[in-house]
């Protein structure tokens, strides 16, 4: 059998069809597969009409497991606990050590932007915001061919931080396999129920409820095409946070960085699938050979290489740019979800850099850090949503309300002002409501 070869596409920004081919590399069509558009929509029917029944028969016919019962599928909390104390040393001080990190800044961010806050003008007029968390959440976590512990530490801990009450896990587990790690993880970071169900049968129980499982108020967490068809249908019913297209990486390079360490980190994005999307900027052509070379020899040694080779070969790119200015400049173009300044001075191109889901500064902060254990959010906006998206936080599991009361001396001011632009409307209740607690009351203007 032939060993697996990455060869990225090589372009120059120079080169007069560099638009073109640019474009090509970046396209990644999204269009819907009709058939698990239209099989998705049937599951989530049949979940909202028949319930636990329905999760039950899709449980074994998608993941193998057979069970009697909805309880048959609970997580206890006694489980979680069990599963993390019987991890080896090293893993459960990792798991800690990482859960701390992402706490750590998950509540510093609550701090900076998800308190209440009011002020009142000059005429004792009160207004302000209101931050509540939401009540119940739930958190989607992949299982099947790999299993995520660092996701539910990335969606549970900021939920956990925000305040919401009840936080409710579904991880699928085919032939009910459970991996120990996942399970420590729910127990570390704060969840409160937990259901070994997935796919658009699970999304369909937590938006709508069933007689186990409890009706969420949004849905957070990654998972396959289903899962995420399921997310979009449900949308309305409940909040998502957001449809999460292949991963991406894009790495700005001076040339100062050894070619090793770049290698591996395009590398650290391609071995998720096939579709994902690992990018090189340079202006050094050297430098962009000696990646190459660097690809060559450490592709070899990686236990998902034929993916990775396939991901590279068909979606990467290695790109000589004509500068590090023009290097940021196509990075805002694509929005990517990881974003590497891989240089000696990347506080020199960080302020120009302006739509990204993470930005890792300098050759030692390579995204698997981000991904794992540095404190920031993994959830990150994809397929340049960036550009318009934030990473997930705690900001996802809260919601504002308004807070105002007028006093009587504003209400003289702001009723002949609303009454004024409600008349304009054509909406006397709203025009009449104000004018009622003006101080005298005005003469009645005659209703057209």
């Amino acid at each position: 059998m032939t060993p697996p070869v990455a060869k990225a596409l090589r372009l120059k920004t120079s080169d007069t069809d560099f638009e073109v081919e640019f474009q090509k590399r970046l396209h990644w069509s999204s269009a819907e597969d009709a058939a698990i558009e239209s099989r998705v929509a049937e599951i989530l029917a049949d979940v909202q009409k028949r319930g636990d029944l329905a999760v039950l028969e899709y449980t074994q016919r998608f993941d193998g497991l057979k069970a009697d019962n909805m309880q048959q599928l609970v997580l206890t909390q006694a489980e979680l606990k069990a599963a993390f104390e019987a991890l080896p040393a090293l893993q459960r001080d990792a798991l800690e050590a990482a859960a701390k990190r992402v706490r750590s800044y998950h509540e510093a961010q609550k701090k900076a932007s998800g308190e209440s806050w009011s002020y009142k003008d000059e005429d004792g007029t009160l207004l302000g915001q209101k931050v509540t968390p939401l009540d119940r959440v739930g958190i989607y976590v992949p299982g099947g061919k790999a299993a995520y512990p660092s996701s539910v530490l990335m969606n549970a801990i900021p939920a956990h931080v925000a305040g919401v009450e009840e936080i409710i896990m579904v991880v699928p587990t085919p032939q009910g396999v459970k991996n120990a790690l996942v399970l420590a993880a729910a127990y570390v970071a704060g969840v409160s129920r937990a259901f070994t169900i997935g796919g658009a049968q699970a999304v369909a129980a937590l938006a709508y409820g069933t007689a186990s499982v409890p009706k969420v108020d949004k849905i957070t967490g990654p998972g396959n095409a289903y899962v995420a068809s399921a997310k979009k249908r449900v949308f309305g019913t409940v909040g998502i946070d957001m449809i999460a297209g292949p991963s991406e990486i894009l790495v700005l390079a001076d040339g100062s960085t050894p070619p090793e360490w770049v290698a591996m980190d395009l590398f650290s994005q391609a071995e998720h699938d096939e579709l994902a999307q690992s990018i090189l900027l340079c202006p050094d052509a050297d430098y962009i050979e000696k990646v190459q070379v660097a690809m060559d020899q450490l592709l070899p040694t990686l236990p998902r290489a034929a993916i990775i080779a396939k991901s590279m070969n068909d979606r990467g790119a290695l790109i000589q740019t004509r500068s590090m200015q023009e290097a940021c400049e196509i990075s805002n173009r694509i929005a990517p979800e990881h974003l590497e300044v891989s240089s000696l001075n990347p506080h020199q191109w960080e302020p120009l850099l302006k739509h990204a889901g993470a930005v890792f500064l300098g050759a030692f902060t390579s995204e698997s850090l981000g991904d794992y254990c540095a404190g920031p959010n993994h959830v990150l906006p994809t397929s340049g949503t960036a550009r318009f998206s934030s990473p997930l936080g705690v900001y996802d599991f809260q919601k504002r309300s308004s807070l105002i009361e007028v006093s009587e001396k504003g209400a003289q001011t702001l009723g002949k002002i609303a009454a004024e632009l409600a008349y304009g409307e054509g909406l006397q209740a709203h025009a009449r409501a104000a004018e009622l607690r003006l101080n005298p009351v005005p003469p009645q203007r005659k209703i057209p």
